[in-house]
């Protein structure tokens, strides 16, 4: 196995709405994180992502882009990132950035020339169909809710858009579409950044012909994500991205690969092998679909860790895992698969040894480091969300009463997640002396950076010791994963072995007790807890409190 630096790496993601305002206006921006770089480097960390700084207006949080090369007013200027790319390489970091080509914001220039007239030179850059017998061109349903076609007046055509409406589809078809695409991506690597995590990339292929969804219900939309996402064609675009721009670099590249399965070794080869991966790494989301807000409430440890281990034992010698249990699009883990309330720390840091010590590049989410947990605001008003909005006025709109649709949004909404950073208990947690974008979860009085800091048996401080012992132990990058009492229906243990080299990694992830036998502890071989452990020798059975976990030496 190759040994490589984005491999040994510990990334961060940063949601730069969210993590630090320098101006007071409310938002957070680029000076903002510039002024946290150190409490970064503290921490351990070796790569930052930055979720979109891009010039946008704003209506999917910067995912809608209308200027590839040009930063977000609100977060500061090309000159501001400039110093903070270089400060960052200063302190021995790295930067990378989101990059979403799989659609642009509908106030792109291009766009707003597509959209000119059929005749327009760019119309072909977007995805363009005449209606059908007075409706959408077929009947498939966005991702964001509804048509993933909008009507467009002026040119009497509908446009694609798989997210949200002001995300019109690029058209990966046209070759011009590609090379500008490329050129852009380019710009931004000679610009000294050192990668990309890759959006909604298992989307820039649709199936030919574009044809109707079954739909023995007659829904007004049907759901059709398997002919929008890793479409058979799509490694022909995603082997010209990488020759054209990628692999002309030492850069650490991350696909968002929605709908990517590790059980066709084929398919896995050609997105992250070795030498036929278009991608260092993935990110799927076969794990996060264990537990959701309307239909299955409870976490189903046994699942959770039969698709972990497939990924792990599937990748083992081909490819490289992206390890994640939070990010900007998902509920807190904490408030979701973990307890919230009476064993908050324990169930925080018991997750985070979980997945950390596995084999893969760990990202850390702002936030996920002291626990922060979801949020319960009164009204739809209070939330920002585009998919929210969305979700709240159609189930409205079927008669759903508000307090039952906002149930299903404190559990799952991505708002969760958006919340500004708890850096303090002072004013707005401490993220802006302004009134923020979005409130700040009512807890940060109690859940903040400052008073972790200086608690040594904080969630912030596991996480450091989490992230040392990592990197001062080949075996938690290198090790091969074996997975332990696979039917156990409390706890998650495994193994990491490298060479004559063996730790155990054991976390009980309910709020029970849980016994194990069949294993031999030693308190001296301890490397890792969050409980105190009484001094022990040869230990033969164990029993792990609520949410306990324990990493040995074997």
């Amino acid at each position: 196995m190759n040994k490589l630096w984005w491999k040994e790496a510990v990334a961060y993601q940063i949601y730069p709405r969210s993590f630090m305002d320098s101006n007071g206006d409310g938002i957070g921006d680029i000076n903002g994180i510039i002024s946290k770089l150190d409490y970064l480097k503290d921490l351990g960390i070796d790569v930052i992502w930055v979720s979109p700084m891009y010039q946008s207006p704003n209506d999917d949080n910067g995912y809608d882009i209308s200027d590839y090369q040009e930063i977000m007013e609100e977060f500061g200027t090309m000159a501001d990132f400039t110093i903070l790319l270089e400060e960052t390489h200063r302190r021995g970091m790295k930067l990378i950035l989101d990059l979403v080509i799989n659609h642009t914001s509908d106030e792109h220039p291009w766009f707003i020339e597509s959209r000119s007239s059929k005749d327009s030179p760019k119309r072909d850059w977007y995805i363009w169909r005449d209606g059908k017998d007075g409706e959408e061109p077929n009947n498939w349903e966005s991702i964001f809710g509804g048509s993933a076609w909008k009507y467009d007046e002026l040119t009497d055509q509908y446009f694609m858009h798989i997210f949200s409406k002001k995300q019109p589809d690029l058209n990966w078809e046209n070759g011009e579409v590609r090379k500008a695409l490329y050129e852009m991506v380019n710009w931004w690597l000679d610009k000294g950044i050192d990668g990309f995590r890759v959006d909604a990339i298992s989307h820039i292929k649709k199936e030919e012909g574009l044809k109707d969804m079954p739909n023995p219900e007659g829904l007004p939309y049907v759901e059709c994500f398997d002919k929008m996402m890793n479409v058979d064609g799509i490694h022909t675009f995603l082997q010209e991205l990488k020759e054209e721009t990628f692999a002309k670099y030492d850069i650490m590249t991350v696909g968002e690969a929605n709908g990517v399965t590790v059980d066709d070794v084929e398919d896995v080869d050609l997105w992250v092998g070795e030498k036929t991966g278009k991608f260092n790494m993935v990110f799927q989301f076969e794990h996060l679909a264990l537990w959701d807000a309307e239909t299955k409430k409870e976490l189903d440890i046994v699942e959770l860790k039969d698709v972990l281990s497939r990924w792990q034992k599937g990748l083992e010698n081909k490819g490289w895992n992206a390890l994640f249990i939070e990010n900007h699009d998902q509920p807190r883990v904490v408030s979701t698969w973990g307890n919230d309330q009476e064993y908050w720390r324990e169930s925080a840091t018991a997750f985070a040894a979980m997945y950390f010590l596995m084999q893969g590049t760990p990202f850390i989410y702002q936030g996920q480091e002291i626990g922060m947990t979801n949020v319960q605001f009164e009204s739809i008003e209070h939330y920002d969300d585009v998919s929210a909005k969305n979700m709240y006025r159609l189930k409205r709109a079927d008669g759903v009463p508000h307090e039952e649709i906002m149930e299903i949004i404190w559990a799952s909404g991505r708002d969760n997640s958006r919340t500004p950073m708890q850096w303090s208990d002072e004013v707005n947690a401490g993220f802006s002396t302004g009134s923020p974008w979005l409130k700040v979860n009512p807890n940060y009085k109690e859940i903040n950076v400052a008073v972790q800091q200086k608690d040594t048996k904080s969630v912030l401080n596991f996480y450091k010791k989490l992230i040392a012992l990592k990197k001062a132990n080949e075996i938690f990058t290198y090790g091969k994963y074996e997975l332990l009492f696979e039917d156990n229906q409390q706890i998650y243990a495994y193994t990491r072995t490298l060479n004559d080299e063996k730790v155990i990694i054991m976390t009980n992830l309910s709020a029970q007790p849980a016994e194990l036998e069949g294993v031999s502890l030693d308190y001296r071989h301890l490397l890792l807890n969050n409980y105190e452990v009484s001094k022990h020798e040869h230990l033969q059975k164990v029993t792990l409190k609520p949410y306990e976990a324990r990493v040995y030496r074997m």
